[in-house]
């Protein structure tokens, strides 16, 4: 399973840079480079909340998800042993 984040599309579709983002919503720049690029563990629903809001999206906007090895492919089942 793996979450993949489209922070990068959603930016520049609105032809807004990272820092321009860092300070509109109180991020921290190296936080949010962490986000763009996939290796954030987490987000707190106040940082969505907050971006979603200045980029006016959707979380489904910044984020999908996407089935990986071994996850039981498309219906959700596991492997079953």
């Amino acid at each position: 399973m793996s979450i993949r984040v489209n922070l990068d599309r959603v930016l520049l579709e609105r032809r807004m840079s990272l820092t321009e983002l860092s300070d509109r919503v109180g991020v921290t720049l190296a936080n949010l480079s962490i986000l763009k690029t996939g290796k954030a563990r987490a987000i707190r629903f106040s940082t969505l909340d907050a971006l979603c809001r200045e980029l006016g999206c959707q979380p489904g906007d910044l984020m999908t998800f996407e089935h990986g090895p071994g996850d039981g492919g498309e219906d959700g089942e596991g492997d079953g042993g």
